[in-house]
């Protein structure tokens, strides 16, 4: 099998990936010290943006949202925001303090997606730090967690917290401001520093607003953040460094951060200066849930912790970074308003399909395990480290971690890596899947299939009529796998539901 002999033989393919996505993510225990005193963050301005040339905002959802009882409204965020700096020694521990080092006018924006019935709001709101690797405004995890969110009655803030997204970096597309100057001319970005502030600011208009109430009413019982990729590197270091001087969320999802931190300073150059790996602080008074992909234990790995009652990781096998669900739900969205300047990944033609695996079911099993705890409720169940060295020899896939049916009743490989020859510099991040085909050629045109390679498989990839003789057989055992990840708390019920659902109508078996 292709893929095995591409993993065995690449072995150094981990460490130069993990290099690759820390460019790609951060592209932009202390002793003791004097840290900030703990206060509620400001009270910024909220108002109405205007219509613009566009008449909808950037990120508006290109799907139909009223038909599952939603609405999407934008707001703009104003006010003062404070800038921090280390106070004391950082270490890898996440225990870390910071004092105030600056101040600076800022205006930001708010996209918020809510039940347009008060009585199907949830009470809990996430709040989700933009991601701007591609040098414009992305929401990885709404598209991750989006069937949880909208089944659910959650609300759903987007906050354009980085200067990237407002004032536009190397991308086609410069930032808010150059995409509609009439809708978003008046608004500021100082600069990351600032960011973290920005991001305390938002959550506290939620709470209590000033001016337009972005949330129409709605009474919040549960604020959470989140963030994936380099969102994630942010979340890790706002949860570590500065949710004790704001005081502001109540729980934590930091999806994929590669155990790496952003600089406080929003320096790219100070990220060298992180204690990188970095690992989540553990006398936080709210819970913090980190989500590993197959991409992105490899860095991670060096900073695994204990679960503990504030922290709780999870290793998902068979995921990938990025994957074909939440580039599937975004690609439409992204280019309502991007058009052909949306990023892409930029693979190579004919290099493999996107890794399909189940990632989005976890997001969601994650989300909802979080907005419980948060609430007081039981803590996450722990799961087994994942190795994606220690692979099964005939199917590709990697040893440990959460282990959904797309695992444990296979049908093809799923890995969090891919072989980007010839391919961009995002391509890496949506790993691969390979489809059995009960032979040794697959989709690696990049392999020279010499038997003699000491990487060439020993056996052929597995043939899906021979793993379940009969279509009720394969159904049979995704229903007990389904079942089985529900009980332990690692899917839920009904998306146990959909995924015996979709092996029924499938093709497979005998």
């Amino acid at each position: 099998m292709r893929i095995l002999a591409r993993l065995r033989r690449r072995s150094v393919t981990v460490t130069a990936l993990w290099a690759l996505l820390l460019g790609a993510l951060l592209g932009i225990l202390s002793a003791p010290s004097a840290a900030a005193s703990p206060a509620a963050a400001a009270h910024p301005t909220v108002t109405v943006p205007p219509a613009g040339s566009h008449g909808f905002p950037f990120l508006a959802a290109a799907e139909d949202l009223g038909s599952y009882g939603y609405t999407e409204r934008e707001y703009f965020l104003s006010g003062t925001a404070t800038s921090y700096a280390k106070s004391g020694v950082w270490t890898s521990s996440g225990r870390w303090n910071v004092r105030p080092s600056g101040t600076a006018a800022y205006k930001s924006r708010l996209l918020v997606r809510r039940p347009a019935d008060p009585a199907k709001f949830n009470g809990t709101v996430v709040v989700e730090w933009l991601n701007v690797s591609g040098q414009l405004d992305l929401s990885p995890d709404y598209w991750f967690e989006r069937d949880e969110l909208l089944r659910e009655g959650y609300a759903w803030v987007g906050v354009s917290a980085q200067a990237v997204g407002i004032n536009g970096g190397l991308g086609e597309i410069k930032g808010l401001k150059g995409w509609d100057p009439a809708r978003y001319g008046s608004l500021v970005h100082p600069g990351d520093a600032f960011a973290y502030d920005i991001f305390s600011q938002a959550g506290q208009a939620l709470r209590t607003p000033d001016g337009a109430d972005p949330l129409g009413g709605l009474p919040v019982r549960t604020l959470l953040a989140d963030g994936e990729s380099q969102s994630a590197g942010f979340m890790t270091t706002y949860a570590n460094a500065v949710q004790p001087v704001s005081e502001v969320y109540d729980g934590f999802m930091v999806h994929s951060n590669s155990a790496v931190a952003a600089p406080i300073s929003g320096v790219l150059a100070d990220t060298l200066l992180m204690p990188n790996p970095s690992r989540i602080r553990t006398d936080l008074p709210v819970p913090t849930f980190v989500v590993l992909t197959e991409t992105d234990v490899p860095g991670a790995a060096l900073a695994r912790q204990p679960d503990t009652d504030s922290v709780v990781h999870w290793e998902l096998a068979g995921t990938a970074h990025g994957d074909q669900w939440a580039y599937d739900l975004g690609e439409a969205t992204v280019r309502k308003s991007a058009g052909s300047a949306a990023p892409s990944p930029d693979c190579a033609a004919g290099s493999a399909p996107f890794n399909d695996g189940p990632g989005h079911w976890a997001m969601n099993a994650a989300l909802r395990h979080l907005a419980a705890w948060a609430r007081g409720g039981a803590r996450p169940p722990s799961a087994q480290p994942l190795s994606t060295v220690l692979r099964d020899p005939a199917t590709g896939l990697a040893s440990g971690g959460v282990r959904l049916p797309d695992v444990t009743v296979p049908t093809r490989t799923l890995t969090g890596s891919r072989d980007t020859t010839g391919s961009g510099v995002f391509c890496g991040l949506y790993g691969a899947r390979d489809p059995w085909n009960g032979d040794t050629d697959a989709w690696d045109e990049h392999d020279d299939g010499d038997p003699s390679d000491p990487s060439f498989p020993a056996t052929a990839e597995p043939v899906l009529s021979e793993l379940y003789p009969t279509h009720a057989d394969y159904v049979d055992k995704v229903r007990a796998a389904a079942q089985t990840s529900a009980s332990a708390g690692f899917l839920l019920p009904e998306d146990a539901t959909a995924i015996i659902t979709d092996a029924q109508k499938s093709a497979i078996g005998g």
